[in-house]
């Protein structure tokens, strides 16, 4: 079971050329202008919709931005919103000005087939670079590259030579279990949400967190990005698995509504996508979902992933401040 997991993670390091003005959360500015430059870099037909076009099935940009409808057959029967393979993870500050010459760094998920486009997504960031981004479009250089599979990350691309070399190998299910064995016989467990969680239980936003709700969540995004981009075939207990996840209580809760707005150039519309933030500790038989959660802390949870949304790390209770 999930021995076809591939999952690399990536650096950025760029430097501003000009003043670049940003919103406090940037994984909007950073997605929306990484989404415009990307077509303009993989797609040969410059049309503005992926349905009815004829390469659909074998262009990049379709693969990585609309999931083809024939990929999404799946554990819990049809993807109505299959998830993409990659996540954008901005800058934790809010800071709202980078000044010239000031550096400033995010981070890049890959799963799966799409790690095999790493020098998309490298030559989209650089030409990102020179179109701009944020209000007045500023400009910045994208300097090098990181893979930090690892404890140390090793340099895969230098923006002055223009060059990508080849990095460690992406992390695997194998990894996952060796920092598994950490948590062996664990019953308290804290999660620190770092970005805004944003999650739909029973058609409505969660507001309230319930373990169960969380991995709920969490092993369907990570089963779609298994099995539609990594090329793998579940068979999990599903059912079991959520019904043990209702015994896990909330032992402790300071999580917070934390609201912010995105432009979507697409839609032509202003959305509000807010989420939770903040720590919660829970208490119960946590040792079997300590993997998935492991999982989740690279490839996040819940809606609105590739802007970075859903980022959490998992911390021990006596670690947490409430």
């Amino acid at each position: 079971m999930w021995e076809k997991l591939r999952i690399a993670r990536y650096s950025f390091t760029c430097q501003a050329k000009e003043e670049i003005h940003l919103p406090p959360y940037k994984g909007s500015a950073l997605r929306g202008g990484f989404g415009y430059a990307f077509r303009q870099v993989s797609c040969p037909m410059k049309r503005s919709s992926c349905a009815a076009c004829l390469l659909r099935e074998s262009c990049v940009y379709s693969y990585v931005f609309e999931t083809p409808s024939s990929h999404q057959d799946s554990i819990w029967g049809r993807y109505s919103d299959p998830p993409r393979p990659f996540v954008i993870e901005p800058p934790l500050d809010e800071k709202p000005l980078y000044q010239e010459g000031e550096r400033f760094s995010f981070g890049l998920v890959l799963v799966g087939k799409a790690i095999d486009y790493l020098p998309y997504f490298i030559y989209t960031f650089d030409q990102l670079g020179e179109r701009g981004i944020g209000r007045g479009r500023g400009s910045f250089i994208l300097e090098s590259v990181e893979e930090t599979a690892g404890k140390e990350g090793v340099i895969i691309y230098d923006g002055q030579e223009k060059t990508l070399r080849k990095g460690p190998p992406p992390i695997d299910y194998s990894i996952i279990q060796r920092e598994a064995e950490n948590f062996k016989g664990i019953t308290h467990l804290g999660l620190r949400l770092l970005t805004p969680l944003r999650l739909r239980y029973g058609r409505k936003l969660v507001e309230e967190l319930q373990f169960h709700i969380l991995f709920r969540n969490l092993l369907r995004r990570l089963s779609a990005l298994y099995e539609l981009h990594c090329g793998g075939k579940l068979e999990l207990d599903s059912k079991g698995l959520v019904e043990r996840a209702t015994k896990v209580e909330v032992e402790r809760s300071d999580l917070r509504w934390y609201d912010w707005e995105r432009y979507s150039g697409r839609q032509k519309l202003r959305m509000k996508l807010g989420g939770l933030r903040g720590e919660i500790s829970f208490q119960g038989d946590l040792e079997e979902f300590i993997p998935y959660l492991l999982m989740g802390e690279l490839l996040h949870c819940g809606k609105g992933a590739t802007f970075g949304l859903g980022k959490y790390e998992i911390v021990r209770v006596r670690e947490i401040s409430i």
